[in-house]
């Protein structure tokens, strides 16, 4: 019975981080439709976006649009994906110009202290802790925040992106589960 409690105290508290961000979905999934792009390119546009992610394209599209849940998580993947190989390849180019400004030095230092505090969890189990960290559909985790630290923590490409995707696919199930169960609502 305890554990029952527990795991329904969980959901509904993942529930509600996971509503926290729906007027950013919302602002974003009306500014696309406005733009004449179809809901297929509309979940894959914003499962890539780093502060949404798929946790944000499955909903829309499992409850917004009403769209079929295989498809929208499919296509939730390929998007949440698509760029992190990119993340990956290019983040310390990208970083060290940035880092020629003092605002771009403060900026990075911040994300990257922010990153190693979060980061913990990979830090003590590097690449099964990188695929629980991905896979937490929490605020400031997520693929593109598990490719900073994997750059951080100095793990490996390829394996890094199998544990990121592997991460993905948790997410992508623990957000299906909760749509599909209604905890997660469009108001």
């Amino acid at each position: 019975m305890k554990k029952r409690l527990l795991l329904l105290i969980i959901l509904i508290c993942l529930a509600g981080i996971l509503f926290a961000e729906t007027g950013l979905r919302i602002r974003t999934v009306n500014w696309l439709a406005t733009q004449k792009v179809s809901q297929d390119w509309i979940i894959i546009i914003i499962s890539m976006l780093p502060v949404i992610e798929l946790r944000g394209s499955i909903p829309v599209g499992i409850l917004l649009f009403r769209m079929n849940w295989i498809r929208v998580v499919a296509l939730s993947i390929f998007g949440n994906m698509l760029p992190i190989p990119i993340v990956l390849l290019f983040l310390d180019a990208v970083v060290s110009v940035i880092r020629k400004t003092a605002i771009g030095r403060r900026l990075t230092d911040w994300l990257f202290k922010r990153t190693r505090n979060k980061g913990k969890v990979i830090e003590q189990y590097e690449y099964l802790g990188l695929a629980v960290f991905v896979g937490i559909p929490l605020p400031g985790t997520g693929a593109w925040t598990g490719s900073f630290a994997a750059k951080i923590f100095g793990l490996r490409f390829w394996k890094s992106l199998g544990f990121i995707f592997i991460g993905v696919l948790i997410a992508a199930t623990a957000v299906t589960l909760l749509c599909q169960m209604g905890l997660i609502a469009f108001q």
